[in-house]
């Protein structure tokens, strides 16, 4: 069984629209879904920290991030176990990101 990971990506600013209601249902729906038997592993990412590094020109930048050139920000994964992509995305069409206007990014790992 192959293993590939679902990158979880989100407008930040999406969430905080949801009544303290909405929000709990909305992680009640996550935990469930990270229970699944196919489910390795799931993790929620702070969006509002973290570090980018670029070498340019033999040198290492690091800035303040994660700043992207979209508004969408890489807000948690999943690594799943599936026999093939159309397993993968087969198992994954349920995924509650996808209902709260989330996009996922699905991608096969490869070695251990």
């Amino acid at each position: 069984m192959s293993q590939y990971l679902l990158l979880l990506y989100s407008d930040p600013t999406g969430w905080s629209k949801l009544s303290p209601e909405q929000q709990r249902t909305g992680e009640a729906q996550y935990m469930s879904w990270g229970k699944k038997p196919f489910v390795v592993r799931g993790v929620r990412l702070a969006l509002d920290d973290g570090k980018v590094m670029r070498a340019e020109g033999g040198e290492l930048r690091t800035t303040d991030g994660p700043f992207t050139e979209t508004k969408e920000l890489l807000a948690g994964y999943y690594l799943i176990e599936a026999a093939s992509y159309d397993e993968a995305l087969q198992r994954s069409a349920d995924h509650p990101h996808l209902q709260h206007g989330g996009i996922i990014e699905v991608r096969q790992t490869y070695g251990s």
